[in-house]
């Protein structure tokens, strides 16, 4: 499980050294994508091949499953991290996620995200306060 936030930042080569803690797990390799709200999702390989089968079985027929399917799986790349523990984050999706130099890294439960800090705090700020307020189920069978 990937928990926890982190602060590592991109070098002049668009590489990003993955916080020790999340080596271990992502060492046999790892697939980075568009995330939603212009983050990078950042799954191991057997999570993402899991996640994938889920797509694959939305019906063709559906325009915003084929699109949803299109936006995801067009920007994905894998990796195998180096003996240092970088990845090298490509130029597509940098430029998606807005990342020029200081990023924030989040443990997500099955995932990782990664995001520019500043678009993250800003995220942060308008989440915390409904987060707050929560006084309905969002997910289901869980606290709130």
């Amino acid at each position: 499980m990937f928990l926890g936030t982190h602060h590592p930042r991109l070098d002049e080569k668009g590489r990003l050294f993955l916080p020790a803690k999340f080596r271990d797990k992502l060492a046999g390799g790892l697939v980075m994508t568009r995330g939603q709200e212009r983050c990078i999702y950042i799954f191991t390989t057997d999570k993402f091949v899991d996640f994938t089968a889920g797509l694959q079985s939305s019906p063709i027929t559906n325009a915003e499953a084929r699109s949803f399917q299109r936006v995801m799986l067009s920007g994905a790349t894998d990796d195998i991290p180096d003996k240092q523990g970088r990845v090298t984050v490509p130029a597509l999706l940098r430029q998606y996620a807005g990342l020029d130099r200081d990023c924030t890294v989040i443990g997500v439960g099955d995932r990782v995200e990664l995001w520019d800090t500043q678009r993250w705090e800003q995220f942060v700020a308008g989440a915390e306060e409904d987060f707050a307020a929560r006084s309905e189920e969002v997910i289901p069978g869980g606290l709130f």
